[in-house]
């Protein structure tokens, strides 16, 4: 699997672990929802700056959307990062 697509799917899982559509998520990252959609959607890659405003939003490192899992990020994972 390619990064942008670990990338993806890190992002995809986390965003719905916190309950957030693609339109909050965007809203509070100060990013377009339209690119959120497409980052999902391995169509564009993000920035490193782009990284690491999702990550502060999620509430995770950096690192961690970039971490390859046998699958999407687990509540454990989640609760250990507060």
């Amino acid at each position: 699997m390619e990064i942008r697509e670990v990338f993806a799917r890190n992002l995809k899982a986390l965003r719905l672990a916190k309950g957030l559509s693609q339109e909050e998520l965007a809203h509070l990252a100060d990013i377009d929802r339209t690119y959120i959609s497409s980052l999902e959607r391995c169509v564009y890659n993000a920035s490193i700056d782009v990284v690491q405003r999702l990550a502060s939003v999620l509430g995770v490192e950096a690192s961690d959307l970039l971490l390859r899992r046998s699958t999407g990020p687990t509540e454990t994972d989640l609760e250990d990062d507060k």
